[in-house]
């Protein structure tokens, strides 16, 4: 058995999510059969319930990981793929895993869960390739932005600082590239998009494409705090919510990255064609 088999099932672990739903999209596309895994789907899984672990994992040969944050359970979850066959692993990461002044308030403590994670995979045993991308544009509007950039008003304590938006769809084509052809193996790629884009150039790419004023309010960490409480958030979130955005405001997450032309052999999308796919599929009419 090769992982291009396409008889051989492909499980997608977070198949419900940004990136999972696209991988599990374009291996049907290529006539692979999925295994699109999550806890709302036929193939349930859910990383607290290891019940539902061994059913997802049977039969599988390839899988794509999207790990679980909050603690982790990834390690534990790779050896028990390995232990039903799984041969090829290809794991969702994130940038600055191995950068401690990225987020010291919790790399710094060595327990990196998606470090963890990625630990587990290269001593598995199994064919492995690990994806770390930046900040996904789909964040700005099916994500956590969403709502603000719908409302046109976009209040963010980003400073001044550049992102290096990475589309959703181009992660999604490295990891099906990585599970279905060869040459991936022990590969990490660091993924971004071609440009690093400051607040105004991104929002006013975003207002060219939806056809209407989206505008950038930045704030302070503590003004962004009242702003998330005033929603409802409890304090602890807003913080914890406005600590992981504090790399964009040191300037860390404005590095370009080739990731996209190795694995693919080809540059990057552009956050312009994003913004024009994003109005097109419903930012124009909200």
């Amino acid at each position: 058995m090769t992982s291009r088999d396409a008889r051989t099932p492909i499980l997608v672990v977070g198949a419900a999510g940004t990136t999972g739903r696209r991988v599990t999209r374009m291996l049907d596309e290529r006539g692979h059969e999925t295994r699109p895994a999550s806890r709302s789907s036929e193939w349930r899984f859910d990383w607290n319930d290891t019940d539902t672990w061994d059913r997802v994992l049977k039969g599988a040969r390839s899988m794509y990981l999207v790990q679980y944050d909050p603690e982790p359970l990834a390690p534990a979850f790779i050896e028990r793929a390995v232990e039903h066959g799984v041969e090829r692993v290809v794991l969702l990461s994130g940038r600055g895993i191995d950068d401690p002044d990225y987020l010291p308030e919790f790399f710094g403590d060595g327990e990196v869960t998606l470090g963890k994670g990625e630990e587990a995979v290269r001593a598995s045993g199994a064919e492995w390739t690990i994806l770390r991308p930046g900040w996904f544009a789909q964040n700005l509007g099916e994500g956590m932005f969403g709502e603000d950039v719908r409302s046109g008003r976009v209040a963010l304590p980003f400073g001044r600082g550049r992102v290096s938006w990475i589309d959703a769809e181009d992660i999604a084509a490295v990891a099906v590239a990585a599970l279905t052809e060869e040459g991936h193996h022990g590969r990490v790629y660091e993924l971004s998009g071609p440009a690093a884009l400051d607040p105004e150039e991104t929002f006013a790419e975003i207002s060219r494409a939806a056809g209407r004023s989206v505008e950038y309010a930045p704030v302070s960490v503590e003004e962004f705090v009242d702003l998330r409480v005033g929603r409802g958030w409890s304090a602890e979130d807003a913080r914890t919510f406005a600590t992981l955005l504090s790399p964009i405001r040191r300037g860390k997450d404005e590095a370009l990255s080739d990731g996209v032309r190795r694995a693919l052999g080809r540059e990057a999308r552009s956050f312009a064609e994003f913004a024009r796919d994003a109005a097109a599929s419903g930012v124009r009419k909200a």
